[in-house]
Parts: C-alpha cells; structure tokens; sequence
C-alpha cells in the first residue's frame, strides 16, 4: 500500500477542514437546535403578586432560544461568546482529518489505483462507490475519538457556563471522557460515523472522479482550476444531500450527556432518529443544511483543488 496517496490526502484534508471549520462549528449548533436538552435545568418559581401566603407558586420553564438561520448563529456565537469560539474544537478537527480523512483518502486512492482499468485508464462508477464505501468505514473506525472530542467541543459554547465540559483541547477532551465515562465512550455512535463516512466518501470521491471524466471526456473545460472547482462543488453538492440526515443523528448522539446512573436521553441511533422526526418533524433531519452545503462546498472544493497541487508538488516523489 503507497504512502504518497495517504499523505496527499492528509495535507490536503487538514487544510480544508481548518479553513471551513466556523462554518462547521455553526453546522453542528443548527443540528442542535430544538432538542430537548436534558439538562436538569431548574424552571423558575412564580408567585403570583396577589397570591396569599398558602397559594402555590408557578412553575414556568426557562425561555427557550429561539432557531436562527447559519448567519444569524453566527453572529448570536460572536457576540456571546467571541470571534475565538468560531474555532471551538479546531485541534480536535486537525486530529480528526489527520486520522480519519488521511487513512480514507490514503485507502480510496490505492483501490483506485488497484481497480483502474489498464487498458482505458477508467474506473468504473459502481467501483468507485464500492472503494469510497470502504474506505469511508475504516477511517471512520480510526477516527471516532477525534469526532466525539470535535462535536462536544463545538457543542460546549450552547450549555449553561454550569454544565459546560470546558475541554482545554482534544487531547483533555479524550482523557475526560476515558476517565468519566469509559473508554467506550471514544466510540460513542461509532455506527453512525461509520456509515455516514461510507456515504460522504462515496458519495464525495466518487462523485468528484466521475464529474472530472465527464467534464475532461465532454471537452467542456481542461484539466485545470476551472474543472477541479466545479467538479468538487458538484461532488459536495451530492455528499451534503446524501449525509445530512445520518450527520444531524450522529451530531445528536454524540452530544449526548450520560449521566452515572441515569438513562441516556437515546438508547441508540434510530431511537434517536424517531425522538427527533415525533418532537420536530421529518425535515428536522435536514437541519443545517443550508451551513451543511455551505462547508460541503468550500470545503471539497479546498479539498481537491488542494490535492490537485498537492499531486503535483509530489509527482516526482
């Protein structure tokens, strides 16, 4: 198995999702909106102004945030919590890409290399989804520790100051939940990051290498900036559609607090899939996807182009 296809990948995978990060960080609060937070949070105590003395106080819950639109969540994050918190997780996002992103890259390029027809110099698009299926499942394996870190350190800024994990970084954000929580706890909705990758990776790779050929074989554009920026907004376009319904699961999952003792708010990923459609309804499973398309975008497109000069830096090696 070739090292250069795994450190193409890498270099490439790391650029992009730290240049897209915010946009991701705002994803993953949208996708929260509107779950009900199991925090234990205290409801206020009303007492009427002409109540006597043996009348019963009011229970009235705390006022509830209401859903806002990627630039106006981006903009409520700034003004509470500062321009710093747009980058809430970012070492947990360079660990991520490092593990998952380098070994799918790394594995999708060495199929490809593998199933390529000699002769046409072609690969077909059933094999390249089955190789983007295959190797999105084992980077995600390798990579679901960095992903839990990622998704609660993004998802930290919108607790209550008291229940905030106030992870110092990913490496704390791992120790943390090892020693709270289990070693288990690092694979937390494993299940759902693993099959969401499948379905980014082929759906991703696989969409970009075919969009290319058929821009390239069609003679619509060279092989240069202009064919590998709309072949990878294209490619992002199809992941975000395809994704965004395991994503919004998996972010939930994953942000789940389990408190010793207590049942968990889901048992499991489609528990958590019919809570979510019963309390908000079916399109709950499209939240954020408008910041979902919004980081798909830049980020495949960051993401290929880089890999293309990437390449081409590394011909020789």
């Amino acid at each position: 198995m070739g090292v250069k296809g795994f450190v193409e990948g890498g270099i490439a995978s790391i650029i992009a999702g730290c240049s897209t990060h915010p946009l991701d960080l705002i994803k993953v609060r949208m996708q929260l909106q509107g779950e009900a937070s199991g925090s234990g949070v205290p409801s206020q105590t009303v007492r009427p102004a002409l109540a006597s003395a043996n009348h019963v106080h009011v229970q009235v819950a705390p006022p509830v945030a209401s859903r806002a639109g990627p630039i106006a969540l981006g903009v409520r994050i700034v003004r509470q919590e500062g321009v710093v918190a747009l980058f809430s997780g970012i070492s947990a996002t360079v660990l991520r890409q490092t593990l998952y992103s380098t070994t799918r890259m790394g594995i999708y390029d060495t199929l490809k290399k593998k199933w390529t027809d000699p002769n046409t110099m072609n690969m077909p698009l059933g094999k390249k989804i089955v190789a983007g299926l295959i190797a999105g499942g084992i980077g995600a394996a390798v990579g679901n520790p960095a992903d839990v870190a990622m998704v609660r350190m993004q998802a930290d800024g919108r607790l209550p100051p008291a229940q905030r994990r106030n992870y110092k970084s990913v490496v704390d954000a791992i120790t943390q939940m090892t020693k709270n929580e289990g070693v288990t706890s690092l694979w937390r909705g494993s299940s759902l990051t693993v099959n969401r990758a499948m379905l980014v990776t082929a759906s991703q790779l696989a969409s970009y290498d075919e969009f290319k050929e058929m821009i390239l074989g069609k003679g619509l554009m060279n092989d240069g900036l202009g064919t590998h920026v709309t072949a990878s907004f294209a490619a992002g376009f199809v992941a975000a559609v395809v994704t965004n319904p395991v994503d919004v699961i998996k972010t939930r999952v994953m942000n789940m607090k389990v408190e010793p003792g207590a049942a968990p708010t889901y048992s499991g990923a489609l528990d958590c899939a019919m809570k979510t459609i019963k309390a908000e309804g079916p399109m709950a499973l499209y939240k954020g996807f408008i910041p979902t398309i919004s980081r798909q975008g830049p980020f495949t497109i960051v993401l290929f182009v880089t890999l293309e000069q990437v390449r081409k830096l590394l011909k020789d090696f």
